[in-house]
């Protein structure tokens, strides 16, 4: 076979393969308090102090809350928004976020999440500290928001 005919059905077969899409996540915040500052942190790190956010692949147990100066490192006494965003691999293993207000955690603003890109119009706000869409001791499964949609983006309200 002469190289430009090689050539050729190398190039057809290369055609017929499917780009693969990179996994990626974005979190994007919208602090409506006018006060205080959004952080998103993964493994002890803080990956965003309010600017939009994306992982290059899965981003696996983050914590978000709005920083009001009273905050732990970690959220505590705070509201806090923990999430993974993962494309599913499996029925029911992508993506799960949800509201905690289990101790140390405590209200402290209006807080709430969205869906995007997938799953839109999915989500949790917790507008008072006796809200049922928190969790209020580790056994309240049932607040967690999960969607099953590969690259799903998540938008973080505080104060809306």
């Amino acid at each position: 076979m002469s190289f430009a005919k090689l050539l050729a059905a190398s190039l057809v077969a290369l055609a017929a393969i499917p780009s693969a899409q990179a996994e990626s996540h974005t979190v994007i915040f919208t602090n409506n308090c006018g006060f205080g500052t959004p952080l998103l942190k993964a493994n002890g790190q803080t990956l965003s102090t309010g600017g939009a956010f994306t992982s290059g692949g899965p981003l696996l147990a983050a914590i978000a809350f709005l920083q009001t100066g009273s905050c732990g490192d970690n959220g505590e006494g705070c509201t806090l928004i923990e999430t993974t965003l993962r494309n599913p691999t499996s029925p029911g293993s992508g993506s799960s976020t949800d509201i905690s207000l289990i101790p140390p955690h405590s209200f402290s603003v209006t807080s709430g999440f969205g869906y995007f890109n997938g799953c839109d119009g999915t989500g949790a706000d917790c507008t008072d500290p006796n809200c049922n869409t928190a969790f209020h001791q580790p056994e309240d499964t049932g607040v967690q928001v999960a969607c099953q949609i590969n690259n799903v983006n998540l938008a973080i309200t505080f104060c809306d």
